[in-house]
């Protein structure tokens, strides 16, 4: 039963996001609409990122002796230096690891 229905939640969810992107022409859209479309992807990252690094378990703001915040300053700095997603995640990945697990 269980698994039935994940697979057919996913199915679902997939053919909804499909459908968008196969009915839907490239010709549609004007310029000004494609330059507005593509900063969506930078304006949903930060709505995504922000609250597992701020949040603890119970949702609250958790800013004190938190490691993810460190972790996240430092990919942030690798990012902007390195101008590579790799090495941003991977700095992110290990700062973060080094921190809970070394200090």
């Amino acid at each position: 039963m269980h698994w039935s229905l994940i697979v057919y939640c996913g199915v679902i969810t997939f053919l909804t996001r499909f459908s968008m992107i196969f009915l839907l022409k490239k010709d549609i859209f004007n310029n000004k609409t494609k330059k507005i479309l593509s900063y969506v992807p930078a304006a949903i990252f930060p709505a995504i990122i922000f609250p597992p690094i701020f949040l603890d378990n119970s949702g609250s703001l958790d800013l004190e002796n938190n490691p993810k915040i460190w972790a996240a300053v430092i990919a942030i700095f690798v990012g902007y230096f390195s101008k590579n997603i790799i090495a941003t995640i991977f700095a992110g990945l290990i700062s973060y690891w080094f921190l809970i697990f070394v200090i």
